[in-house]
């Protein structure tokens, strides 16, 4: 899946030109968490979220009748002035319409962000994929909108199994939304495949995969022998 089918692409953005405040009213009135930032021109500059704003800001917990209350009101007012081009991250990691989901995934992990935006080859701005974004397209690349039934499969961590798995549940003429694959378990000489069948009705497909040499296991079950012991 690409970033241009998971983009928000009908997109707020700031200028150079705002004050902190004003960035800080938009994103509030908006209820968004990052906005991008762009030159007069429309290329990308800089993004702030409302992390950037809450750690600019003085705690609001001081008591209200106390001088440092009124100290903190008077920061606050005076940091609302100051320009946002102060505050944003300038030249901030971003991603291109045909960069992969996978791509934005590792991206964000790498860098620690909520959210990137999406420029063109100029740098001129697109879009903004957010956390929230890939939640979605995961649960569209998973099918799991869909009813159905979550197997867990062990099988020896040998080349073919995957195959072998998906003749038997075609076999049995059921459609399989997703596979997901999880290699690195406490027994290295097997893999577990997670499908999510299309259907509720699986107990003759179940009884197939044990019968073809498949070792089936509920998928809280396998997740909770993949814990650490406790001593």
């Amino acid at each position: 899946m690409f970033v241009f089918k998971t983009m928000t692409s009908a997109l707020i953005h700031g200028n150079e030109e705002m004050t902190i405040g004003e960035a800080h009213d938009l994103m509030r009135e908006k209820n968004i968490r990052h906005l991008p930032i762009t030159d007069a021109a429309g290329k990308l500059v800089g993004i702030v979220s409302d992390r950037d704003l809450r750690s600019a800001l003085p705690s609001s917990l001081h008591e209200k009748d106390s001088s440092s209350w009124q100290d903190s009101h008077d920061k606050a007012a005076a940091i609302m002035q100051t320009p946002i081009t102060t505050l944003m991250t300038k030249n901030p990691v971003c991603v291109y319409p045909f960069d992969t989901f996978q791509d934005v995934l590792l991206l964000m992990q790498r860098h620690r962000v909520g959210a990137l935006p999406v420029v063109d080859e100029n740098r001129f701005l697109q879009g903004i994929v957010s956390g929230g974004d890939m939640i979605n397209a995961f649960i569209d690349v998973m099918g799991i909108k869909q009813p159905g039934t979550l197997l867990c499969v062990l099988a020896p961590d040998q080349q073919g199994q995957m195959k072998k798995l998906v003749d038997v549940i075609s076999a049995e003429g059921i459609s399989t939304g997703s596979i997901l694959v999880a290699r690195g378990l406490k027994d290295d000489s097997k893999k577990a495949f997670f499908p999510y069948l299309l259907t509720n009705n699986v107990a003759r497909v179940k009884q197939k995969l044990v019968e073809t040499g498949f070792q089936l296991l509920e998928p809280v079950q396998w997740y909770l022998d993949q814990l650490p012991k406790k001593v």
